[in-house]
Order: C-alpha cells, then structure tokens, then sequence
C-alpha cells in the first residue's frame, strides 16, 4: 500500500475530500492564470464570447459516436446544428454532409489524430491542453477544460468541467451558444469493453464501442469509460438547461443513458422543426 494510500485509509473522509478539493483547486488556479493570458487563448476567449446566446432559442443534435448511429438515420437531422465529436468525421463522407461544429477534449485523440483534426473545415473546439499537438487556427477554439472541479458552465469562455465525457462539454458548449433545445444522438451509454475507469488501454483489433470499427482501431490508445462520472455530469446538465427553461432530449436509438427525457428518432425529427 503506497503512503498516499496509507494517509487516506486512516483520515475520516470528509477531512480528506476537503484536502483533495483544496489541492485540485491550487493546481486549477495555477493553471488558469496560464489559460486566461496566453495570446492564444485570449483569441480563444474572444471567439468564444462572440458565439454566446448567438443560436438562442433555436435547436441543436449533439452527435454521440456511439454503435447505435449505424441504426440511426442521419439524414433527417441533415438541416439541424449538429455537433460532432472525436472521430466523428470518419462519417462524414458516407453521410454527405459535415457536421456544423466539431468538438474533441481528449487528449489521446488529439494526439494521435491531430492531422485529421487540423484539415476539418469546420469551427473546432479543443481542449487548452491541445496545444501541445496543433497550432492556431481562425476556425479553432481553445477551451479551458478540467478533470476536476464539477460544475456546470453557463459561458465557454471560462473553466469547463469535463465530467469524464466530451458530450458533457458538448453540452455547456451548445448551453454558452443560446441553443434552448438539445437533442442526444448516438449517445449509447454502453460499452462492450470493460475495465477500470479512465484507464489508458492500447485497442487489440477492431473496435465494438462506436460506429467504426476503426474508431479506436487496433494499435490505437484510448481511455475506458467513467459512466457513473457522465452520469453526475449529466444531471448537471439537466437540472442547469432546465432552470433556465431550456431542454435536453435523448433521441438515441436503444440508449442506456436512462437522465434525461426520452424521444424516438423517426417521430421528433418528422413532426419538429429546429426552432
């Protein structure tokens, strides 16, 4: 057992959570003076400030990339603001059409897709911590996002609380740009793979979690999921979109995310135009 082990065993855990928060909160601040003066990302703040309330009152899909979008017929939701994230763009071709934003905060996608990610012609959303593998772009915003410290942002500009999924940052994103309507696709809430959570792994061979098989394909490091975290995060959401009289719905065909209303796919997007 290391001594961080040791300490946390034999201290009551209020005082230890205290302790931990208190520390999460010092490195957040250091980070953030560094996030709030940087040339980019004050071009970044600025970009983004200009994108608050811009789509108010209208509808927006946030694209999940979950199995599910092989049942999902794409095509209806072809006129709608659309939100794409990680490696969404693998879809694009099949599809005909690219989604209006694209949005990726993990690093191990950055990393290994940066290429990709810097030809799409798309306005691009990118966590702070991206920089180490791309350059500046007038299409490409910087956010500042953390692994810590739950909260759900009303204004993009500041911190974002990842929440241990991109959907969640997709969420206060589209919340920032005014959208009073959300709707969830692909959103499958499940995952064939199974282990610790936030664990880094190296993909074996085709991949069974998203509609890809060379989402994270062989050879391909990526992180397993955190669902019981998404979950906070995404109660969060609700209570935040629903308090300003707002709503975020789940059109996902067969989702297991069980937090936010449900809508079947065919019936909303017949009889429900985008704002």
């Amino acid at each position: 057992m290391s001594v961080k082990d040791t300490i946390k065993k034999v201290t009551p855990a209020p005082v230890w959570n205290a302790a931990r928060f208190a520390w999460d909160g010092i490195l957040r601040s250091r980070d953030s003076w560094v996030a709030a003066t940087h040339p980019w990302r004050r071009d970044s703040i600025r970009k983004l400030r200009a994108l608050q309330d811009i789509h108010r009152g209208e509808r927006c899909v946030i694209i999940g990339n979950g199995p599910s979008l092989n049942q999902t017929d794409v095509q209806k939701i072809r006129g709608e603001y659309t939100f794409g994230l990680n490696r969404i763009y693998l879809a694009w071709e099949e599809w005909g059409f690219r989604t209006s934003f694209y949005l990726s905060v993990n690093d191990l996608v950055v990393e290994q897709c940066s290429q990709d990610i810097m030809a799409l012609d798309v306005p691009k959303f990118l966590a702070w911590r991206s920089r180490r593998w791309v350059q500046p772009q007038e299409n490409l915003h910087f956010l500042y996002t953390t692994y810590t410290g739950p909260k759900f942002a009303q204004n993009a500009s500041g911190r974002l609380w990842e929440g241990a999924t991109v959907t969640y940052t997709a969420l206060q994103l589209a919340y920032h740009m005014g959208f009073s309507t959300v709707v969830l696709i692909g959103v499958d809430h499940s995952f064939a793979s199974q282990g610790k959570p936030n664990q880094t792994v190296v993909s074996q061979g085709d991949d069974p979690n998203h509609f890809n098989p060379s989402y994270f394909g062989k050879g391909f490091r990526w992180q397993l999921p955190d669902l019981e975290t998404s979950e906070i995060a995404y109660r969060m959401a609700r209570q935040a979109f629903e308090i300003d009289g707002r709503q975020v719905l789940d059109a996902t065909v067969g989702g297991k995310l069980q937090v936010f209303p449900k809508v079947e796919f065919d019936t909303y997007f017949c009889g429900h135009s985008r704002v």
